[in-house]
């Protein structure tokens, strides 16, 4: 059975100590989708969303969120996030929005958490933005893609 970082040995919750660790670089990139109807699909790509530019707006959320992570989830380490970019890929087939977040940082953790929020808040950004036109749209499979640095090397998720 794997240990338990996040316990002490009386079972009680800790953050886990990196004190003794050497910071390296770390990089992780996350993945998420969000559905919708081909109508609000149009209307982010033509920009015509009354809230505004939905995909700047996103993005932007995307990156504060990254840089949040540690006050949104509690046993996550405050860390110093070197770069973040979010970027965005329309697939008008698929009726959705493909969103990927890369985060890097000289740390002694990783920034997979990092990621993984970046994606999820520019997500719910979108949604948002856009409820007023489409309450049914549907946020998935958000997930690591791939991450460097650490102990553990490199990991890429398989296809």
């Amino acid at each position: 059975m794997p240990e338990f970082t996040h316990l002490d040995e009386n079972g009680r919750v800790r953050m886990v100590d990196v004190t003794e660790k050497k910071p390296t670089v770390r990089s992780a990139t996350a993945q998420g989708r969000i559905s919708m109807t081909p109508e609000t699909l149009e209307k982010i790509r033509d920009q015509s969303v009354k809230k505004g530019n939905v995909l700047e707006t996103a993005r932007i959320a995307g990156i504060m969120g990254a840089k949040q992570t540690a006050s949104l989830i509690p046993m996550c380490h405050p860390l110093h996030i070197t770069h973040a970019q979010v970027d965005f890929f329309p697939d008008t087939d698929a009726r959705s929005i493909r969103i990927e977040a890369t985060v890097r940082a000289t740390d002694q953790t990783g920034v997979e958490m990092e990621a993984l929020t970046s994606v999820s808040i520019a997500a719910l950004t979108i949604y948002d933005m856009c409820k007023s036109y489409d309450r049914e749209m549907v946020i998935s499979e958000i997930c690591l893609v791939e991450k460097t640095g650490g102990k553990s090397g490199l990991y890429r998720k398989k296809p």
